[in-house]
């Protein structure tokens, strides 16, 4: 499927910037619609889905954490990028608690928004696989063709990105891995050089695959390098 087939929704309370970006955005690669809260957001949803909805966190009314969960119950296909004026971690935490895809900070560039925008897409438009074995390491086992994660034979309940990045790293068991091919392999080529980024989501993994996150088994940290993923059963 090409770009040009992908439906954005904006949702944000400033008329000034959902403008500037649908002029921005609809030149080319999207098809964009607007939306000037999360309950309008959420009724345009349920009458045309859209591919990746770029959501604001601070609106009037429920709030982006909110409309994000949302989505995520009814349409866990739809990618969402959550917007936040602050840069800081408790908003990162809190839209991938939530199920966001991705965020960015306001102000961002537009080269910046469009590779997070393509990298969900990327996710979106990939091809249906053949079926994998089941991977497993210590008490976790995933199920990459129906996309199920469990510990102890208790189901996980991760976002996709978290569910890919775990995948990752059961492909691959005990060498280091650099932050930058991290990156690039589960989020794409656009990526490279975003490490707190990258820290936010192994820190919701380890969260919720090890039993003390702060003395992790499975996710070690490579200093100044990357991650190592181990199997504590070898």
């Amino acid at each position: 499927m090409s770009l040009e087939k992908h439906k954005l929704l904006i949702v944000d309370d400033e008329p000034a910037l959902r403008r500037a970006l649908r002029m921005s955005l609809s030149g080319s690669e999207f098809e964009v619609s607007e939306a000037r809260s999360g309950e309008e957001a959420l009724a345009a949803l349920r009458l045309q889905p859209a591919g990746v909805v770029l959501l604001d966190i601070n609106m009037p009314g429920i709030s982006g954490f909110e409309v994000c969960r949302r989505i995520r119950s009814s349409a866990p296909q739809v990618g969402v990028i959550m917007v936040t004026v602050r840069d800081t971690e408790e908003d990162k935490v809190q839209a991938l608690e939530a199920g966001a895809d991705d965020f960015v900070t306001k102000p961002y560039r537009l080269r910046e928004l469009i590779a997070r925008l393509h990298a969900v897409m990327r996710r979106l438009d990939a091809k249906t696989q053949a079926p994998e074995p089941i991977l497993r390491a210590g008490a976790l086992e995933v199920d990459v063709d129906r996309r199920v994660a469990t510990k102890n034979g208790i189901e996980i309940r991760l976002s996709p990105k978290e569910f890919d990045l775990l995948v990752y790293f059961l492909r691959h068991q005990g060498g280091p891995i650099l932050h930058s091919k991290l990156l690039q392999a589960v989020w794409g080529p656009d990526y490279g050089g975003e490490l707190e980024y990258l820290r936010s989501y192994v820190k919701m993994l380890r969260k919720k695959i090890e039993d003390d996150p702060a003395q992790p088994e499975y996710l070690l940290t490579e200093p100044w390098v990357g991650y190592r993923f181990r199997n504590p059963s070898e």
